[in-house]
């Protein structure tokens, strides 16, 4: 008896191979803005419960009393909220919108990589508001250089390589298409 030659597979009987590596596609700039306001949505309730929650332990009677003090409360409070779903890769706005954050390299983001996009992120807002205090400017006024701000920060995305905002650049994270 003579051995058997093992059958080699027909062209038809091979199953289409994945590439090794799809390329990480950054959504539409249209869409990470619907996710960002949607964000904001949702941020709402969190920044509501933790600010019933300081007003209580701290027995603050008026808004304005113990301000420094809240504000820091909530700045911790946003922090360990991004920071933990970010590690896990989405917020619930991101699910939604399917939009996930991962490192440059396309793995998960450490809890001090993702930390970190969290203190760059605020480059949405930190410009303008500290342009605000040399100049005195009334609440209408700052809301719509805020506004000005947020949309020249968004567009600039359009400059970078992979169209990443540029705090995600320099925090060496990207968000990526999660369809």
């Amino acid at each position: 008896m003579t051995p058997r030659k093992p059958a080699t597979p027909s062209p038809d009987d091979t199953a289409p191979t994945p590439p090794l590596s799809t390329p990480l596609q950054a959504p539409s700039l249209k869409r990470r803005m619907a996710c960002w306001l949607y964000e904001g949505m949702l941020l709402f309730g969190v920044v509501f419960i933790a600010g019933y929650l300081f007003g209580t332990l701290s027995q603050t009677r008026h808004a304005l009393d113990n301000r420094p003090g809240l504000q820091a409360f909530l700045f911790l409070i946003l922090g360990i909220y991004f920071t933990w779903f970010w590690h896990r890769g989405q917020t619930l706005a991101m699910k939604t919108w399917h939009v996930k954050v991962v490192s440059a390299q396309g793995l998960p983001l450490s809890q001090k990589r993702a930390l970190l996009r969290y203190v760059l992120s605020w480059m949405w807002f930190l410009p303008p508001l500290l342009l605000t205090i040399p100049l005195g400017l009334p609440p209408g006024t700052i809301g719509l250089l805020v506004f000005v701000w947020v949309i020249v920060w968004a567009l600039l995305s359009r400059f970078h390589p992979q169209r990443q905002f540029w705090h995600d650049a320099w925090a060496g994270t990207r968000l990526v298409s999660a369809l």
